[in-house]
């Protein structure tokens, strides 16, 4: 069980790196246009998000090594999935301020404009926050398992 434990630990890393990525891109063009005055001011919400992207990045690279020790921080994973859980508001509390529609009127997100990049980023950092959730949930599980093992507990009896 280990085995299967570790690979999917590996798994979520690098859905975890893939979905970071895609919304630090989308995001990091919002603010390069911003820099260049072609947009709206700074907004503290796409800085935000772009911060947790990049930590999210950093942190899922360090962690995608499958150790037994990447199993014991899962309360880092749990907080970084609410971080992304208030990404994702701050970016669909955006929409409301927007022309874009409703917040999950998902017709035209394949267009190349600007509802639609922000509706996927929107959409990939929602995924983003499961992740890193499922992630902390299997955390606790390992962690779960390890100390029942430890304890003598087997099967429903104590092992003496």
């Amino acid at each position: 069980m280990p085995v299967i434990s570790r690979l999917f630990s590996v798994v979520l890393r690098i859905a975890e790196l893939a979905f970071a990525a895609v919304v630090a891109g989308i995001i990091g063009h919002y603010l390069h246009l911003q820099a260049n005055g072609d947009g709206d001011p700074w907004k503290g919400r796409e800085i935000y998000t772009e911060v947790i992207a990049a930590l999210s990045l950093l942190l899922g690279l360090l962690w995608l090594i499958p150790t037994a020790h990447t199993f014991f921080i899962w309360p880092l994973d749990v907080v970084i999935s609410l971080c992304w859980f208030a990404a994702f508001g701050l970016l669909v509390d955006a929409v409301d301020d927007s022309s874009c529609g409703s917040v999950f009127d998902w017709g035209g997100l394949f267009h190349d404009n600007f509802c639609s990049r922000w509706k996927a980023a929107e959409a990939f950092s929602f995924l983003s926050a499961i992740i890193w959730l499922v992630s902390g949930v299997l955390g606790i599980y390992f962690v779960w398992r390890v100390d029942r093992s430890r304890s003598g507990y087997v099967y429903g009896r104590y092992n003496v």
